[in-house]
C-alpha cells in the first residue's frame, strides 16, 4: 500500500505535534529517505562476471581426478616405505621393498637376500602390494630394489618420483621424506 504525499505530509504534522519539532517519520514501504538499500545494476553484472572467471579457471582443476589420484599414490608409497622401516626395526629381520613403473611390493628375506616371504597387507588378505589407480601414474625411473637391515637403515640412498612427488630415503637413518 503506497500513500499520497498529502497523507504523508499529515502524518509528519501529527508527528511534530506529538514528539517535537524535529521529529522524523519513517514510514515502511515510503520512499521518504536518502538511504536506499540494494544492489545496483552494475554491482550485480560485475558479480556474475567475477564468479564467471572463477568458474572458468577454477573449475577444471577441481574435476580433474588425474591429480588428485597421483597425490594419492604418492602418499601409499611413501607410507609403504615408512612401513618397511618399521617393521624391519620391529621383527628384526631384512625387509626388500620392490619397485616396478605402476606397483611397490613388501618382502621380508634373511640377510642381503629377498628370498623370503611377502609381508601380509594390513588387512590380513593377501600379500603387500600398492599398485598405482591409472596407468598414466607410474614409478619414473623405477629404482633399483630397496632393503631395509634390522636397524631400520636402508642399503642406499634413494629417490622415487611418482606423480609429481618426490619422495626420498635417506642413507644413514632411513629416515623417509
Amino acid at each position: 500500500m503506497r500513500l499520497s504525499s498529502s497523507q504523508i505530509e499529515a502524518i509528519k504534522q501529527e508527528a511534530e505535534l506529538h514528539f517535537g519539532v524535529n521529529a522524523q517519520v519513517e514510514l515502511f514501504g515510503s520512499r521518504v529517505g536518502d538511504n536506499q538499500r540494494g544492489f545496483t545494476l552494475v554491482e550485480l553484472i560485475m558479480t556474475m562476471v567475477i564468479v564467471g572467471i572463477l568458474a572458468v579457471v577454477a573449475a577444471p582443476r577441481f574435476f580433474d581426478n588425474n591429480v588428485f589420484q597421483s597425490r594419492g599414490f604418492a602418499d601409499q608409497v611413501q607410507a609403504s616405505l615408512r612401513y618397511a622401516q618399521k617393521i624391519a626395526i620391529a621383527q628384526r629381520r631384512f625387509v626388500c621393498v620392490t619397485f616396478t613403473a605402476t606397483t611397490v611390493s613388501l618382502t621380508t628375506g634373511t640377510t642381503n637376500a629377498c628370498l623370503g616371504g611377502a609381508l601380509q597387507s594390513l588387512t590380513g588378505s593377501g600379500n603387500y602390494v600398492i599398485t598405482s589407480p591409472a596407468s598414466s601414474i607410474t614409478i619414473s625411473p623405477v629404482p633399483a630394489t630397496l632393503n631395509f637391515n634390522g636397524l631400520g637403515q636402508p642399503n642406499a640412498a634413494t629417490t622415487v618420483v611418482t606423480g609429481g612427488s618426490t619422495i626420498t630415503v635417506e642413507a644413514e637413518t632411513g629416515y623417509v621424506h
